[in-house]
């Protein structure tokens, strides 16, 4: 069964369990392997590099410092487990304090999760008490819908599942798509470089507060995008009006998890349009562009991530792409009650 381990595990075990802060850059690549081999044994097609977790660690924010918000779990000094906290304020007016973590995959199904797990809500509650908000607090996970122990975790620990994501494909892309669309009159797609990352980075997160979610817009945050793999400014279809963004589509090629996982697909990993320039065509225009250009470069799938519920009817409109869903996933939250 997919996701199965051994169930059968000595209590010896986890006595032995030790859960300690993060140890620096160190740690990173058990960081790396524990993630990995949690997520191929759900059989979810994702790959974590150093190169994607490390700027993340190493640029501080108040939203996430992976001295104060990384936990690591140790058994005989052998690394079986991680799991981060951060929070970010959502466009429903929560203050969401979420956790993310993986258990190394032979050690599953032992209560190395739920362990993780309330450690991470002993690290919420600290930062929760450090804050004061008038937002109702609420903490949050993420289970994808392969993830059925995870799933199973957050429904035993009290939370439910608040809104729904789907992962879409468009296979056999064509470096000449046959529905390419004009660009709106005024419109003008132009080549960008690191130097407009500021301006990039601006825009996206505006067109996102129409949406619900949170992000940390910081600084620190910013720098983690531009250290990342992510950042591919070369596969970039932005449009211009005038010296204004009116929206783009960021694209990513990863070379390493295409060769583990034996694919050739590449990502439309954010797709926006800033308010003044909806309703034109423009992210239809920008779509096309951008597959035509993941195939040029040898990509064979185009691949993208799209809130099931969202405003702008993005979801049909990759549909009408020729995208289709081919995996899902939730965000699960549950009040956060803190002590008087």
């Amino acid at each position: 069964m997919m996701g199965q381990t051994d169930t059968a595990a000595p209590v010896a075990d986890l006595e032995r369990l030790v859960i300690r802060p993060y140890a620096g850059e160190a740690d990173l690549p058990d960081i790396v392997r524990v993630s990995n081999s949690d997520m191929a044994l759900d059989e979810l097609r994702v790959v974590f590099t150093l190169d994607d977790v490390a700027p993340a660690y190493r640029n501080p924010s108040d939203s996430f410092d992976a001295a104060r918000d990384v936990l690591m779990a140790e058994l005989d000094g052998a690394v079986v487990g991680t799991v981060r906290v951060d929070w970010v304020d959502n466009t429903d007016g929560t203050r969401e304090y979420r956790s993310r973590g993986h258990v190394d995959a032979p050690w599953r199904r032992r209560g190395i999760g739920r362990r993780l797990l309330h450690a991470a809500d002993r690290l919420i509650r600290e930062r929760a008490n450090e804050h004061d908000t008038d937002r109702r607090r609420v903490q949050g996970m993420w289970a994808d819908d392969r993830q059925a122990g995870r799933r199973a975790l957050a429904e035993s620990e009290g939370y439910s599942a608040v809104r729904w994501f789907f992962e879409m494909e468009r296979p056999h892309i064509d470096v000449k798509p046959a529905d390419a669309a004009p660009m709106p009159d005024g419109l003008e797609v132009r080549p960008v470089t690191a130097a407009d990352a500021p301006a990039i980075w601006a825009a996206d997160h505006e067109a996102f507060r129409d949406h619900w979610g949170g992000w940390d817009e910081s600084e620190a945050s910013m720098r983690r995008w531009v250290e990342s793999p992510e950042f591919q400014p070369d596969l970039f279809v932005v449009a211009f009006d005038g010296d204004e963004i009116a929206g783009a589509v960021l694209n990513g090629i990863y070379a390493e998890e295409n060769e583990q996982l034996g694919l050739r697909r590449g990502w439309l990993d954010s797709v926006f349009t800033r308010r003044r320039w909806r309703g034109r065509g423009l992210a239809r225009a920008l779509i096309g562009r951008s597959i035509r250009l993941l195939a040029e470069r040898g990509m064979d799938t185009a691949a993208l991530g799209v809130d099931a519920d969202n405003p702008s009817g993005a979801l049909g409109l990759y549909r009408s792409c020729g995208f289709e869903v081919v995996d899902g996933g939730a965000a699960w939250q549950k009040p956060l009650e803190l002590a008087r």
